[in-house]
C-alpha cells in the first residue's frame, strides 16, 4: 500500500480494515482523505490474499461528512471545479461498491451526511446502537446528491425523501429498520464480533464466486428490461459452472468434502 496521510490500512487472517484515521475531526473527509480511500480500494480489490474489507473510523465517529475547511474552499470553487470535485467523490464511492470483495462498514458514533454515503456503498454494515445518522445537507443549503444513488439503492426512495429533506438524525435501530445496516450491537467489541463472524462464513465461499455475484447483482439492477435479465443471469451462471472454482465447488459439494479455497 501507499503512504497515506488520513487512512491506515491493517490486515489480520484474510481480512483487511480501512480505517479512516482524522479523529480529532471525527473522520470528515476532504479530497485527500477521497483520494486516498479510492487507491486503498482499489489496491484491495486487486489483493488475492483478500476475502473481505472493513471500512472503520478512528476515535469517537465513524465519519462526520465534509471537513469544514474543505468546505470553505468550495465556495470559491468555479462551476467546473465543484463538478470535479463532486465527480471525484462519486468515484470513489463506486469504488468501494464495485470493489470485488464483501466490503463490510463497521459504524459508531456519528455517521453523518458522506458518512452515510460511505456506509451505503459498502455491501454491508454494523452498527452499535448509541451510532447517529443524518443526511444533513439540506441543513446547509446544499444536497446529498452524489450520495443519493448509493443511499437510495440501500434505503429505498421513500425513506431517502423523508431523511434527505428534513434532515432529521436517526438512530440505529431505525438504520437498520430502513436497510442502510444489517445489524445493531451493543458494543465495540460486539461489532468486532459481528464481522468477524461475517468474515468467517465469506472465507468459506468461492472468492471468484463473491466478485461475480457482486457483479452481476449490480448488472440486474441496472436493467429494467426482463429479457437483458434472463441473458445476463443465465450467462452468469454458466461461466460459473464452466468456471475452475465453480468445477472445485461442485465437485466438493458432491465429494462431501471442503472446496480448495476453504482450506486455504
Amino acid at each position: 500500500m501507499p503512504m497515506t496521510t488520513f487512512i491506515r490500512t491493517s490486515a489480520t487472517d484474510r481480512v483487511t480494515t480501512i480505517t479512516l484515521a482524522r479523529p480529532e475531526l471525527h473522520n470528515a473527509f476532504n479530497e485527500v482523505v477521497i483520494a486516498e480511500l479510492t487507491q486503498a480500494f482499489e489496491a484491495v480489490g486487486g489483493d488475492d490474499a483478500v476475502r473481505t474489507v472493513v471500512l472503520a473510523g478512528e476515535g469517537k465517529s465513524f465519519c462526520a461528512g465534509a471537513d469544514i475547511a474543505w468546505m470553505k474552499r468550495m465556495v470559491d470553487y468555479s462551476f467546473d471545479e465543484n463538478v470535479a470535485d463532486a465527480r471525484a467523490m462519486s468515484d470513489m464511492l463506486r469504488t468501494i461498491r464495485e470493489c470485488p470483495k464483501p466490503v463490510i462498514a463497521r459504524i459508531h458514533g456519528a455517521c453523518i451526511g458522506g458518512g452515510v454515503g460511505l456506509a451505503a456503498a459498502c455491501d454491508m454494515a454494523v452498527a452499535v446502537r448509541g451510532a447517529v445518522f443524518c443526511l444533513s445537507e439540506v441543513k446547509l443549503g446544499i444536497v446529498p446528491a452524489v450520495i443519493s444513488p448509493f443511499v437510495m439503492e440501500k434505503i429505498g426512495p421513500g425513506a431517502m425523501r423523508r431523511y434527505a429533506l428534513t434532515a432529521e438524525r436517526f438512530d440505529a435501530d431505525e438504520a437498520r429498520r430502513i436497510g442502510l445496516i444489517s445489524e445493531v450491537v451493543e458494543s465495540a467489541a460486539d461489532l468486532d464480533a459481528w464481522i468477524a463472524k461475517i468474515a468467517e462464513l465469506i472465507a468459506g465461499n468461492g472468492p471468484q464466486a463473491l466478485a461475480a455475484c457482486k457483479q452481476v447483482l449490480r448488472d440486474v439492477q441496472a436493467t429494467a428490461d426482463w429479457d437483458e435479465k434472463q441473458t445476463i443471469t443465465s450467462r452468469c451462471i454458466a461461466e460459473r459452472r464452466a468456471s475452475a472454482e465453480g468445477q472445485e465447488g461442485l465437485k466438493a459439494f458432491l465429494e462431501k468434502r471442503k472446496a480448495a479455497w476453504a482450506g486455504e
